[in-house]
């Protein structure tokens, strides 16, 4: 089989063949359609973060593709089934955090493409407890983002325990922010849009954004305050910038909800208007199994539209360099063909 290998950290992915892996115990062994190129996968590639997988890797976390061989244990898929590969590649089940629906915290979990090789191949394994099935009517090139991008924002909501009615901030529309301007829109939010880009804040208003707001021209906090201020504010935008900005424009007892992770992002809070506001200031980590299920069910229904631009794996590194450069509109997803 062919895959994108990271062989060292900042070097350009090679393309190589390697052996067909073999499922172990409560494993699958999945014939990759499609994967999504996250900036996690990037930051992956670079070794920006203080825990760093180990080259060489395969990296990918939004691999979507049919289940080819089954492994010993394994009864509740079948072979020729399509499923999802996400962040979470396993978790213990018996910590607390699972335990309590938190599977996401646990401190045993394996990350694909991370700690373990991901869907940038033709072929990957899974741990068949955590590959999710996807419905039905839903194309692998869809279900790809969605198994990071839109996962991880519809989580980010929840967390906000976002209302119908409340004003809701989006900062970032890009992979993740276009799907999370419609997870907030289905809740019946009045969102606002902020980005950088004609192409991405047209995007915002074609999906549903109330307001649009060009960071490059206006004050985020002062156009948010006009609207009464943000109850929550989702910072998808990868700088630290983005961060202040956006949390500027809460209202009193709004909601910072951290999603992004730049390489080596720090965001300063002011400790007295924090306190004195009572401002909320949260991480939110992609999404349960659970989560990633009911985001699957709203797109089976037709309730939200994924916007995404097919490559070859090959063009793996020329993709990289086009994210880097901000110039995808929403996601990249590498096609892995198989007779399309």
């Amino acid at each position: 089989m062919k895959a994108a290998v990271v062989r060292a950290f900042g070097e350009p992915l090679v393309i190589e063949e390697r052996p067909d892996p073999e499922p172990g115990p409560g494993q699958v062994r999945v014939r990759v359609e499609a994967s999504g190129l996250c900036h996690t996968d990037i930051h992956a590639a670079h070794g920006d973060w203080p825990v760093r997988p180990k080259p060489p890797f395969v990296p990918g976390h939004e691999g979507v593709g049919l289940v080819e061989a089954l492994g010993e244990g394994v009864t509740h898929l079948a072979v020729g089934q399509r499923v999802a590969v996400p962040w979470l590649g396993k978790a213990c089940g018996r910590c607390e955090h699972c335990l309590s629906g938190w599977e996401t915290l646990c401190e045993q979990q394996i990350n694909t493409g991370y700690g373990c090789d991901g869907g940038y191949a033709e072929k990957m394994l899974a741990w068949a407890d955590f590959a999710q099935p996807v419905p039905d009517g839903i194309s692998a090139l869809e279900a790809a983002p969605l198994t990071c991008a839109g996962v991880t924002t519809y989580k980010a909501l929840k967390v906000a325990g976002v209302r119908p009615a409340q004003l809701v901030a989006i900062s970032g529309v890009g992979g993740l922010g276009h799907l999370a301007v419609q997870y907030a829109k289905i809740a019946g939010a009045t969102v606002a849009a902020i980005d950088v880009t004609d192409e991405k804040l047209r995007l915002a208003a074609e999906l549903g954004a109330d307001i649009v707001i060009d960071a490059r021209k206006e004050n985020v906090g002062e156009v948010l305050k006009r609207h009464g201020g943000a109850h929550a504010a989702i910072a998808l935008a990868v700088n630290d910038e983005a961060f202040e900005a956006v949390s500027s424009g809460l209202r009193r007892g709004g909601k910072l909800v951290m999603v992004a992770l730049p390489a080596h992002g720090t965001v300063r809070v002011p400790i007295f208007d924090t306190v004195l506001n009572g401002i909320s200031v949260i991480g939110s980590i992609v999404g349960t199994r659970q989560d990633l299920a009911e985001v699957f069910e709203l797109h089976a229904a037709g309730r939200t539209e994924v916007v995404y631009e097919a490559r070859p794996l090959a063009s793996v590194n020329d993709c990289v360099d086009e994210v880097l450069r901000g110039e995808v509109k929403a996601r990249i997803v590498f096609d892995l063909g198989w007779g399309r």
